[in-house]
């Protein structure tokens, strides 16, 4: 496992660390970056085994709505910029139930295409009731931002194939 995500842009290679992912970001949802950074780990080995992919030929539709997911992808793959990063409610798979239905990546490159789902038990069901509660109280806030953290720190912990599997 590599705590970088490798690509290439005109064949010359960048690299990307969660914190410089979170740096682009800010400090909103690093759980959602770690997300991102999590996919990214898993979904590059099976697009170009032999070679870092292209970041501008990457092309992601997900169900996940988060921001920090989405700001992780755009820094490293500038697929939003460039009309190729969709979130697509289509790919939501509410089989799996509340937790993990939106927890869906679809990544091609270069005519490959995998897609990635989350494992059970990487998100906590009080991290998703609290995120959807309206009007938190101020305790609730700060709640929420530790469990944000919490599962960033947790997610960042674990190898990306004990994350995240091929759906």
């Amino acid at each position: 496992m590599t705590d970088t995500i490798d690509v290439l842009e005109d064949g010359k290679p960048l690299s990307y660390t969660y914190a410089d992912l979170m740096h682009f970001h800010g400090f909103g949802f690093p759980g959602g970056v770690a997300h991102a950074f999590k996919v990214l780990q898993r979904a590059m080995p099976l697009l170009s085994p032999d070679s870092p992919p292209e970041r501008r030929e990457i092309v992601i539709r997900t169900a996940f709505r988060g921001p920090g997911g989405r700001d992780a992808f755009e820094m490293v793959t500038r697929g939003l910029t460039e009309g190729r990063y969709t979130v697509d409610p289509s790919l939501d798979k509410p089989e799996r139930g509340d937790i993990l239905q939106r927890y869906v990546f679809e990544l091609t490159y270069r005519g490959r295409t995998v897609t990635l789902q989350l494992k059970d038990g990487h998100v906590r069901e009080e991290f998703i009731r609290l995120g959807q509660k309206q009007g938190r109280t101020a305790e609730e806030e700060d709640r929420l931002t530790y469990l944000k953290q919490e599962m960033a720190d947790r997610l960042l912990a674990a190898p990306a194939d004990a994350v995240y599997e091929e759906a």
